[in-house]
């Protein structure tokens, strides 16, 4: 790093946050990271989101922001207070990870959250690109274990298609918005297709090489199978991003990626052949 960097990265560990500072080491673009505990080797700064002085300090000549923050249940208060932070810092332009289908009244938890932090970032004076990604494929490597265990490919949403997105096409559009001289707005984030989860398991045996079966379960049940796995309250909430997905309000294609970045957005079965171990019989 030859230079101050003026990106600022949260989440930088997470999906998207490694998938953002991916692009911009592509693109030979400085950034700052945030972390709570650096290590002596990397280059990221000391910050903790609950820690209002160490987050102003690390905003000090910051241009661009990227936020993220992990999924717990203060995750809407955290995000409120950085965007107030960063105003108050000086920030130009905040590159804030929403959802699709984002709105106020609605029944998902998660989609109430993201449209609370969306409403307070656009309020806040800030210039705002809000990129509203559907379903991660990434996300299918949660149930990687029951996949490879069971060959089933569990969840409660029938025959309805959802058009997930690779998190590497989130991380490319989150580069270039930070590096954009203008913020781009809302931007709706989908695959190039929109597919059923028989589809799905259909390109994971593909990939694998290994027969994966799609199984229509109850919510209850799925509910069940990530007990363990995941903190109950965050199950709950997956729960009802199912129900949401399941009355097809996840099924439409955007532009977004092509417009954006040139090309195609990346296919499931791309995403299948890359972790095709993941999900493969041992």
């Amino acid at each position: 790093m030859t230079t101050t960097p003026t990106i600022f990265l949260t989440g930088a560990t997470g999906a998207t946050g490694r998938a953002t500072a991916a692009a911009l080491t592509a693109r030979g673009i400085p950034f700052r990271p945030m972390s709570r505990h650096p290590s002596t080797e990397d280059f990221a700064v000391r910050a903790d989101l609950d820690d209002a002085a160490s987050v102003r300090t690390a905003l000090d000549g910051v241009r661009a922001a990227y936020l993220v923050t992990p999924s717990t249940q203060n995750a809407e208060d955290q995000q409120k207070r950085f965007i107030d932070l960063a105003a108050e810092a000086g920030v130009r332009h905040l590159v804030l990870l929403s959802q699709l289908g984002s709105v106020i009244d609605s029944p998902v938890r998660f989609l109430r959250y993201h449209a609370a932090v969306e409403q307070h970032a656009f309020a806040s004076g800030l210039a705002i690109t809000a990129l509203r990604p559907n379903l991660f494929m990434q996300g299918m490597l949660a149930v990687s274990n029951i996949v490879r265990s069971a060959r089933i490919l569990p969840a409660p949403i029938g025959n309805a298609r959802v058009s997930l997105i690779d998190v590497q096409d989130i991380g490319d559009i989150a580069a270039a918005a930070l590096t954009s001289d203008t913020p781009l707005g809302i931007q709706t984030l989908t695959g190039p297709e929109s597919l059923t989860h028989l589809e799905l398991a259909e390109s994971l045996s593909e990939a694998s090489g290994t027969e994966v079966r799609f199984e229509d379960i109850p919510p209850h049940k799925f509910g069940e199978m990530l007990t363990g796995i995941l903190p109950a309250w965050q199950v709950e909430g997956l729960l009802e991003d199912y129900a949401h997905y399941a009355r097809g309000e996840a099924a439409a294609v955007s532009s977004a990626v092509p417009d954006l970045l040139g090309r195609p957005a990346r296919s499931f079965r791309d995403f299948a052949r890359e972790n095709s171990s993941a999900f493969r019989s041992e």
